[in-house]
C-alpha cells in the first residue's frame, strides 16, 4: 500500500502543484477552491471504479489479471476501445514526459537566475535560456530511461515522492510568510478582473486553462492499473489501490489547497505562472534553489513513473511480433571488467527504442517551453478520457448497469460534463500556444 501510495504521489504531486497560484488567480476565490475540490473528489472516485478494473471479470472473487491500463479497456470495451485507449494513453505520457522536462529545465534556470538576482539585485538583468537544461535533462534521461520495468521504481518513486513534499513545503512556507508579514497581494472572489490590460475574452481563456491546469495536476488514471500490477495478490489488489488512493488523493489534495490559497494571498491577482520560478519570492535565494534542485529531481523520478508504460507498450508489442529476433529479445548481462550486474542487462531494442523517445521528446520540449499552456492542454488530453470516460464505462460493463437506469444516468451525466470541460480547455492551451509561438524563438541557446 504505501509503495503504492508513493507511485501515485510521484505522479500527481509534480509541477501542477506549482501553478495552482495563478490558476486561483484567474478564477478566484470561489470557483478556483470549488474546481480544485471538484477535480480531487471526481479524481478519487473514478480512481476508485479503475481500481476494481484490474482483474475482469470480478475484481476481488479471482479473474484474469490487466496487466495494463489497455488491457482492462479491452478486456471489458472490446477491440476498438482498447486501440482508443492505447492512442490516448500514448499521446498522453508521452506529453507528460515533454511537460516534466520543460518543468524541470525551467527550475534548473531558476537556480542561476535566483544566484544572480541575489549578486545583482533584484533589478539586474537574470534571463537566460532553457534549451542548454532541456538538452542536459534529455541527455540524463536517456541513462535513467534504461531501467528494465516498473516494478524495479519503487526506490525511485519513494525520493521523487519526498522530493514533492519538499520543495511544496518550502514553496508553503515562503507564501505563509510572506502572507504573515503582510505583503501579500489583492485577492478578489472572482480572480484577475477585466481591464485595460485584460480582455473579456483573454479572461475566459485564462479561465479555461487555469481548469486544465488543475486537471493536469489531479490526473493519474494513466497509471494507476501499472501501479496496481506491482502489488501482491493478497490481499486484493482493488482494496489496497483503493487505501493508496485515498492516501494519495487526501494528501495531494490538503498540500494543493495550502499552497493554491496561500500562494494566491500571497501574490494576488499577479501570481506567477509558477510559484517557485516567477520569481515572487527572491530571499532566502538558497531556499529556492533548494526547492528547485528538489523540483528536478523529483521530475526525474516522475518522467519515468509515466514513461514506462509506454516504453513498456512498444516493447511487448515488437516481442510479439518478432519472437525469435535477437535484437529484440536477447538480453547482454552489465559488467565492467570481471565484476557482473546481476540485475542488469543490455537489450539493444530498449537502448535504441528508449533513446530516441527521450530525444523526440526533447526536442519538442526545446520547441515548446511554455509552462502553463502545455499543463493545460496535457489536462484537457488526460483528464476526460483516462481518468472518466474509460474508467466509467468499465464500471457501467462491469456491474451490467441498465441503460436509462438513475445510476447510468448519473454516471454518464458526470461523463458528458467533463468531456465539454475538456473540449473548452483544448480550445484555450491551443490558443495560449498559438500566442506564445508568435514572439517566442526555438531552440535558442
Amino acid at each position: 500500500m504505501w509503495t503504492a501510495s508513493a507511485h501515485i504521489i510521484t505522479a500527481i504531486i509534480g509541477s501542477g502543484v506549482l501553478s495552482l497560484a495563478w490558476s486561483i488567480a484567474q478564477l478566484g476565490w470561489i470557483a478556483g477552491v470549488g474546481a480544485l475540490l471538484a477535480f480531487s473528489c471526481i479524481t478519487y472516485y473514478t480512481s476508485g471504479l479503475l481500481a476494481d478494473c484490474y482483474r475482469y471479470p470480478h475484481p476481488v472473487n479471482g479473474g484474469k489479471r490487466n496487466y495494463t491500463y489497455k488491457a482492462a479497456v479491452r478486456a471489458y470495451l472490446g477491440e476498438k476501445k482498447h486501440k482508443a485507449c492505447g492512442f490516448v494513453q500514448f499521446i498522453l505520457l508521452s506529453g507528460s514526459a515533454i511537460g516534466y522536462t520543460i518543468t524541470a529545465s525551467i527550475s534548473m534556470r531558476a537556480i542561476r537566475e535566483s544566484n544572480c538576482y541575489h549578486k545583482g539585485g533584484h533589478g539586474a538583468s537574470c534571463k537566460y535560456s532553457s534549451s542548454w537544461y532541456i538538452l542536459g535533462l534529455g541527455i540524463t534521461e536517456i541513462f535513467v530511461s534504461q531501467i528494465p520495468n516498473f516494478h524495479k521504481l519503487s526506490w525511485l518513486s519513494i525520493i521523487a515522492a519526498i522530493m514533492s513534499f519538499a520543495y511544496a513545503a518550502i514553496g508553503l512556507g515562503l507564501a505563509l510568510v510572506k502572507v504573515i508579514s503582510g505583503d501579500g497581494g489583492r485577492t478578489t472572489l472572482s480572480g484577475i478582473e477585466v481591464g485595460m490590460n485584460l480582455t473579456t475574452e483573454d479572461k475566459i481563456w485564462r479561465m479555461f486553462r487555469a481548469i486544465g491546469d488543475m486537471a493536469f495536476a489531479c490526473a493519474y488514471s494513466p497509471i494507476l492499473i501499472e501501479i496496481a500490477d506491482t502489488l501482491r495478490s493478497s490481499p486484493p489488489e482493488t482494496n489496497v489501490m483503493k487505501k493508496a488512493n485515498a492516501i494519495a488523493v487526501i494528501t495531494s489534495t490538503t498540500f494543493y489547497m495550502m499552497c493554491g490559497c496561500l500562494g494566491y494571498a500571497a501574490f494576488g491577482n499577479n501570481a506567477p505562472g509558477n510559484m517557485l520560478t516567477g520569481f515572487g519570492f527572491y530571499e532566502p535565494f538558497w531556499l529556492i534553489d533548494l526547492a528547485n534542485l528538489c523540483i528536478v529531481v523529483h521530475l526525474l523520478g516522475a518522467y519515468q513513473v509515466l514513461s514506462q508504460p509506454v516504453f513498456n507498450t512498444v516493447e511487448l508489442w515488437a516481442k510479439m511480433r518478432w519472437p525469435e529476433s535477437k535484437f529484440v529479445s536477447r538480453e547482454y548481462p552489465l559488467s565492467i571488467g570481471d565484476k557482473k550486474f546481476n540485475n542488469f542487462s543490455i537489450n539493444l531494442l530498449r537502448v535504441g527504442w528508449r533513446t530516441t523517445f527521450v530525444v523526440v521528446v526533447t526536442v519538442l520540449a526545446m520547441a515548446l517551453p511554455f509552462f502553463n499552456d502545455i499543463l493545460a492542454l496535457l489536462g484537457a488530453l488526460a483528464y476526460w478520457p483516462m481518468a472518466v470516460y474509460f474508467p466509467v464505462e468499465m464500471h457501467i460493463a462491469q456491474n451490467k448497469i441498465k441503460r436509462r437506469s438513475i445510476r447510468w444516468l448519473g454516471l454518464e451525466i458526470l461523463n458528458f460534463v467533463c468531456f465539454l470541460i475538456s473540449i473548452g480547455v483544448a480550445c484555450s492551451a491551443i490558443q495560449g500556444l498559438n500566442q506564445g509561438l508568435h514572439t517566442y524563438k526555438p531552440f535558442k541557446f
